[in-house]
């Protein structure tokens, strides 16, 4: 099966632009995990990402007349950045189309490689039409960043490089999952040359596709996908990729972002390498993967894919990765609006470090705090926490996995106000100019903003937590206006961290 592959993989030559990257041990994963642990460093590719192997790997296979049609490509980021690199390398003109939301950063690299860039729409899959359309009206050859033969090709030599310089047996083989490139190329050579190994692909919790597709015996487009790993945020897996993954992978395993975040700090303690959210995935998945099984032993792998990370978004990875390590409590705690108690409350606590501490005076009978405490001992500790907090008599919500809190609440000082038919919801909206005024305008004039929270955490999108004042008779008008929008939005209906800090119910 998939032989057809095997003699065009095992032919791919890459190396007069693709490095032979190194394979690194993780001694301190390794410890804590009780496994052996080697990462191969794809980040250290000159565009710091896999992606150079298939989008060289395709273009070395073009004929000159094709050559000289020009290349289009669509891409947030590290295929872009691969395709105009191995484009300029072999002297062919290329275009590639890049969503609004792109950094500047990335736009600027893709540039600088020699690439025509245009700007369009606010996401990849509306990138990619455009790039269709472009490469139909002016005969560019597109080139896909995942679902093309040739691509695959190229990104399953990731797998030859691993096996020729890791001198003992892989147990267990973990790699991201986003389209589905990567992971099919390395399952052909990796099943073809070991097929006892353990394959594992990992996708992050917000953008799987491929599970999806799992699910449903082919794949589907998901209604849509988180931008936090953006280098993995596809609606839809590959035909091609499917087909491979769906024969050769032994399991499909998620991630959330907080155990994303966790990894990048882990890559980070052992290597001192920062890697970008999607380029974790493949460690991610191996910490959850084996956490879940103490006492497992044996040689594990992953590739650290990619390390193309805005330096704004790093505050942000360093929360959450608190959190995702479980070194961290956020707790909302109710206690008597009297004196004394707040120091009854910092008693029980005790000499722990203070993360967050969040307090307003209220002229109810009771008042509530948000805190964050440091752990040392991660859930164990927490639950012990809460236990003493309770014994006290101070009644105690757990908000350390609840995002309203977490992105939001912690960081929004005031209290709870008299407002009328509010409706609290949470949009991800573009980090572009003019979204925000975009949503204004297409509001109805007598809804009014009662709550307003953005924080930026240098991404693709922004995270906004809004109340809106919305009378019971525009309830429908509201719900369509919402959904024409076209932003990601969640309705917050019984969340405890509003409950607690904002409703002027409680």
């Amino acid at each position: 099966m998939f032989e057809e592959y095997l003699p065009r993989i095992m032919q791919c030559r890459l190396d007069d632009l693709v490095l032979e990257t190194p394979v690194q041990e993780m001694p301190a994963l390794s410890e804590r995990l009780g496994v052996n642990i080697t990462v191969k460093r794809e980040d250290l590719q000159p565009v710091f990402s896999f992606k150079i192997r298939g989008a060289y790997a395709k273009l070395k296979t073009l004929t000159e007349p094709q050559r000289q049609r020009g290349i289009i490509c669509a891409s947030a980021g590290n295929h872009a950045q691969g395709v105009a690199m191995a484009a300029s390398h072999l002297g062919i003109d290329a275009m590639v189309v890049m969503p609004a939301i792109t950094p500047e950063i990335k736009v600027d690299a893709v540039e600088k490689l020699g690439a025509q860039v245009v700007i369009y729409g606010d996401d990849f899959d509306t990138a990619c039409e455009k790039a269709l359309e472009l490469a139909g009206e002016n005969g560019r050859i597109f080139i896909h960043p995942y679902d093309d033969p040739d691509v695959i090709t190229g990104q399953a030599t990731v797998a030859l490089e691993l096996f020729r310089q890791i001198h003992v047996p892989i147990d267990y083989l973990f790699v991201c999952v986003g389209g589905g490139g990567l992971a099919a190329g390395m399952a052909l050579v990796s099943k073809y040359l070991h097929p006892g190994i353990k394959l594992i692909g990992v996708e992050a919790e917000e953008s799987a596709s491929m599970k999806a597709a799992f699910e449903a015996g082919g794949p589907v487009n998901l209604d849509r996908v988180g931008h936090f790993a953006e280098g993995v945020a596809v609606k839809r897996c590959g035909d091609l990729t499917y087909q491979i993954c769906s024969q050769l992978l032994d399991e499909i395993i998620t991630v959330d972002n907080d155990e994303i975040c966790a990894a990048v700090q882990d890559v980070f303690e052992d290597t001192r390498a920062i890697a970008e959210p999607a380029g974790v995935l493949a460690i991610a998945g191996l910490k959850r993967f084996f956490l879940a099984r103490p006492g497992c032993e044996g040689n594990a792998a992953a590739v650290l894919s990619g390390a193309n990370v805005n330096f704004a978004r790093l505050r942000h990875i360093a929360e959450r990765a608190a959190v995702g390590e479980e070194q961290e409590a956020l707790l909302g705690v109710t206690i008597p609006e009297r004196p004394g108690s707040f120091l009854d409350f910092c008693e029980t606590i005790g000499p722990r470090g203070i993360t967050e501490f969040n307090y307003r005076f209220s002229d109810s009978p009771e008042a509530h705090i948000f805190v964050g405490i440091a752990l040392r001992n991660g859930v164990p500790e927490k639950r012990e926490i809460i236990s003493d907090l309770r014994k006290r008599g101070f009644p105690v919500t757990d908000l350390s996995n609840n995002d309203m809190a977490r992105l939001h609440i912690r960081h929004m000082v005031g209290g709870r106000a008299q407002v009328d038919h509010e409706q609290i919801l949470r949009f991800h909206f573009p980090e572009r100019t003019g979204a925000l005024l975009q949503f204004l305008r297409g509001m109805k004039s007598d809804w009014n903003i009662s709550l307003f929270h953005y924080r930026n955490y240098g991404s693709e999108y922004g995270r906004v937590l809004m109340g809106i004042q919305v009378p019971d008779e525009d309830a429908d008008r509201f719900t369509a206006f919402l959904q024409e929008t076209g932003y990601s939005f969640t309705i917050e209906e019984n969340n405890p961290a509003y409950d607690m800090f904002l409703d002027p119910r409680s």
